[in-house]
Protein backbone atom coordinates (compact mmCIF):
# COMPACT_ATOMS: atom_id res chain seq x y z
CA UNK A 1 0.00 0.00 0.00
CA UNK A 2 1.35 3.44 -0.70
CA UNK A 3 1.41 6.20 1.41
CA UNK A 4 1.17 9.95 0.89
CA UNK A 5 2.62 12.27 3.32
CA UNK A 6 2.29 15.93 2.82
CA UNK A 7 1.70 19.99 3.28
CA UNK A 8 1.54 22.94 1.36
CA UNK A 9 2.71 26.26 2.39
CA UNK A 10 1.67 29.46 1.25
CA UNK A 11 4.31 31.32 -0.48
CA UNK A 12 3.66 35.09 -2.35
CA UNK A 13 5.01 34.17 -5.60
CA UNK A 14 6.67 31.70 -7.53
CA UNK A 15 9.79 33.64 -8.28
CA UNK A 16 10.30 33.40 -4.13
CA UNK A 17 9.13 29.94 -3.30
CA UNK A 18 11.82 28.59 -5.91
CA UNK A 19 14.52 30.93 -4.89
CA UNK A 20 13.93 29.57 -1.23
CA UNK A 21 14.03 25.99 -2.41
CA UNK A 22 16.99 26.19 -4.85
CA UNK A 23 19.19 27.56 -1.54
CA UNK A 24 17.95 24.93 0.32
CA UNK A 25 20.29 22.94 -1.92
CA UNK A 26 17.32 21.10 -4.05
CA UNK A 27 17.83 20.23 -7.74
CA UNK A 28 15.14 20.40 -10.38
CA UNK A 29 12.96 16.74 -11.07
CA UNK A 30 10.21 18.44 -13.15
CA UNK A 31 10.11 21.49 -14.98
CA UNK A 32 6.86 23.80 -14.83
CA UNK A 33 3.76 22.45 -17.04
CA UNK A 34 0.12 22.98 -16.83
CA UNK A 35 -1.71 19.94 -14.84
CA UNK A 36 -5.62 19.22 -15.09
CA UNK A 37 -7.17 17.29 -12.42
CA UNK A 38 -11.17 15.85 -12.30
CA UNK A 39 -12.40 14.58 -9.46
CA UNK A 40 -14.89 11.83 -9.64
CA UNK A 41 -17.55 10.36 -7.69
CA UNK A 42 -20.73 8.22 -7.80
CA UNK A 43 -23.81 9.69 -8.06
CA UNK A 44 -24.66 9.28 -4.16
CA UNK A 45 -20.87 10.70 -3.12
CA UNK A 46 -19.86 7.21 -2.29
CA UNK A 47 -16.24 8.81 -2.18
CA UNK A 48 -16.41 11.88 -0.75
CA UNK A 49 -18.55 10.71 2.57
CA UNK A 50 -15.39 8.59 2.97
CA UNK A 51 -13.73 11.14 2.41
CA UNK A 52 -11.96 9.38 -0.42
CA UNK A 53 -10.92 10.62 -3.16
CA UNK A 54 -10.63 9.60 -7.17
CA UNK A 55 -8.16 11.34 -9.97
CA UNK A 56 -7.09 11.90 -13.39
CA UNK A 57 -4.84 14.33 -13.66
CA UNK A 58 -3.49 15.51 -17.68
CA UNK A 59 -0.28 17.39 -17.93
CA UNK A 60 2.13 17.31 -21.30
CA UNK A 61 0.62 14.49 -23.29
CA UNK A 62 -0.14 12.03 -20.14
CA UNK A 63 -2.53 11.24 -17.67
CA UNK A 64 -2.10 9.56 -14.43
CA UNK A 65 -5.45 7.91 -12.12
CA UNK A 66 -4.69 8.37 -8.92
CA UNK A 67 -7.04 6.60 -5.92
CA UNK A 68 -6.64 8.95 -2.35
CA UNK A 69 -8.25 7.50 0.63
CA UNK A 70 -9.41 9.37 3.91
CA UNK A 71 -6.66 11.16 5.79
CA UNK A 72 -5.52 10.43 9.06
CA UNK A 73 -5.94 12.90 11.60
CA UNK A 74 -2.35 15.01 12.43
CA UNK A 75 -0.18 17.79 12.03
CA UNK A 76 0.57 16.05 8.10
CA UNK A 77 -1.77 14.89 5.59
CA UNK A 78 -1.15 11.25 5.59
CA UNK A 79 -3.46 8.99 3.64
CA UNK A 80 -3.34 5.80 1.40
CA UNK A 81 -2.90 6.86 -1.93
CA UNK A 82 -2.30 4.13 -5.29
CA UNK A 83 -1.93 5.66 -8.75
CA UNK A 84 -0.79 3.90 -11.90
CA UNK A 85 0.31 5.87 -15.58
CA UNK A 86 -2.80 6.01 -17.95
CA UNK A 87 -2.31 5.97 -21.74
CA UNK A 88 -5.28 8.79 -22.88
CA UNK A 89 -7.38 10.59 -19.67
CA UNK A 90 -9.61 11.83 -21.67
CA UNK A 91 -10.90 8.00 -22.52
CA UNK A 92 -10.52 7.03 -19.16
CA UNK A 93 -12.72 9.60 -17.99
CA UNK A 94 -15.27 8.51 -20.92
CA UNK A 95 -14.74 4.76 -19.63
CA UNK A 96 -15.11 6.09 -15.96
CA UNK A 97 -18.48 8.20 -17.09
CA UNK A 98 -19.60 5.38 -18.81
CA UNK A 99 -19.56 2.97 -15.09
CA UNK A 100 -21.72 5.52 -13.15
CA UNK A 101 -19.04 8.19 -12.66
CA UNK A 102 -19.06 11.61 -12.69
CA UNK A 103 -16.75 14.73 -12.75
CA UNK A 104 -18.02 17.03 -9.39
CA UNK A 105 -14.74 18.99 -9.52
CA UNK A 106 -11.86 20.08 -11.71
CA UNK A 107 -9.03 22.14 -10.87
CA UNK A 108 -5.72 23.71 -12.66
CA UNK A 109 -2.29 24.81 -11.45
CA UNK A 110 1.02 25.04 -12.98
CA UNK A 111 3.71 22.70 -11.18
CA UNK A 112 7.43 22.94 -11.09
CA UNK A 113 9.12 20.14 -8.95
CA UNK A 114 12.25 19.67 -7.26
CA UNK A 115 13.74 17.52 -4.81
CA UNK A 116 16.07 16.73 -2.24
CA UNK A 117 17.06 13.85 0.32
CA UNK A 118 13.48 12.15 1.24
CA UNK A 119 11.64 14.61 -0.39
CA UNK A 120 9.64 16.15 -3.47
CA UNK A 121 8.91 20.05 -3.38
CA UNK A 122 6.29 21.31 -5.68
CA UNK A 123 5.67 25.02 -6.31
CA UNK A 124 1.87 25.28 -7.54
CA UNK A 125 0.52 28.14 -9.21
CA UNK A 126 -3.28 27.99 -8.38
CA UNK A 127 -5.79 30.70 -9.21
CA UNK A 128 -6.10 31.08 -5.82
CA UNK A 129 -1.98 31.77 -5.05
CA UNK A 130 1.04 30.37 -4.92
CA UNK A 131 1.74 26.87 -2.58
CA UNK A 132 4.80 24.71 -1.80
CA UNK A 133 3.84 21.22 -1.19
CA UNK A 134 6.40 19.06 0.34
CA UNK A 135 5.90 15.36 -0.10
CA UNK A 136 7.89 12.40 1.52
CA UNK A 137 8.98 11.30 4.75
CA UNK A 138 7.88 13.28 7.93
CA UNK A 139 10.90 13.92 9.50
CA UNK A 140 12.28 14.93 5.29
CA UNK A 141 8.81 17.90 5.94
CA UNK A 142 9.47 19.31 9.18
CA UNK A 143 12.91 19.85 8.35
CA UNK A 144 12.27 21.42 5.24
CA UNK A 145 9.47 23.57 6.77
CA UNK A 146 12.11 24.81 8.89
CA UNK A 147 14.30 25.32 6.70
CA UNK A 148 11.86 27.66 5.07
CA UNK A 149 11.62 29.80 7.13
CA UNK A 150 8.24 27.96 8.17
CA UNK A 151 6.65 26.73 11.93
CA UNK A 152 3.67 24.09 11.66
CA UNK A 153 1.33 26.81 12.54
CA UNK A 154 2.06 27.52 8.64
CA UNK A 155 1.02 23.80 7.78
CA UNK A 156 -1.93 23.69 5.24
CA UNK A 157 -3.41 20.04 5.17
CA UNK A 158 -6.62 21.06 3.57
CA UNK A 159 -7.52 20.00 -0.46
CA UNK A 160 -6.84 22.49 -3.24
CA UNK A 161 -10.50 22.03 -3.46
CA UNK A 162 -11.03 23.61 0.13
CA UNK A 163 -8.75 26.04 -0.73
CA UNK A 164 -10.62 27.42 -3.97
CA UNK A 165 -14.17 27.05 -1.69
CA UNK A 166 -12.59 29.73 1.02
CA UNK A 167 -11.02 31.94 -1.46
CA UNK A 168 -14.23 32.30 -3.87
CA UNK A 169 -16.42 32.98 -0.84
CA UNK A 170 -14.05 35.30 1.08
CA UNK A 171 -13.93 37.33 -2.52
CA UNK A 172 -17.60 37.36 -3.06
CA UNK A 173 -16.74 35.51 -6.74
CA UNK A 174 -18.78 32.62 -8.33
CA UNK A 175 -17.67 29.40 -10.18
CA UNK A 176 -18.13 25.69 -9.57
CA UNK A 177 -14.33 24.94 -10.86
CA UNK A 178 -10.72 26.05 -10.17
CA UNK A 179 -9.59 26.66 -13.29
CA UNK A 180 -7.30 29.72 -15.13
CA UNK A 181 -9.68 32.06 -17.20
CA UNK A 182 -9.30 32.19 -21.13
CA UNK A 183 -8.07 29.20 -23.25
CA UNK A 184 -9.78 25.61 -23.21
CA UNK A 185 -8.32 22.67 -21.04
CA UNK A 186 -5.87 20.71 -22.32
CA UNK A 187 -8.30 17.51 -21.08
CA UNK A 188 -11.69 19.26 -22.88
CA UNK A 189 -10.31 20.20 -26.10
CA UNK A 190 -9.02 16.02 -26.02
CA UNK A 191 -12.15 15.47 -25.08
CA UNK A 192 -13.75 17.87 -28.01
CA UNK A 193 -11.68 16.33 -30.43
CA UNK A 194 -12.78 12.96 -29.81
CA UNK A 195 -16.56 14.02 -30.39
CA UNK A 196 -15.80 14.96 -33.55
CA UNK A 197 -14.12 11.77 -35.21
Amino acid sequence: MGVEREIKLRFASADEARARILALGATPLHGRRLQEDALLDTEDETLRVQRATLRVRSEGGKSLLTFKGPVAPGLLKIREEHETVVADGAALLIILESLGLHVWFRYEKYREEFEADDLVMAVDETPVGVFVELEGGEAAIHAAARALGRTTADYITDSYRFLFLQHRDAHGLTGADMVFSGAPTEAASARAGRAGE
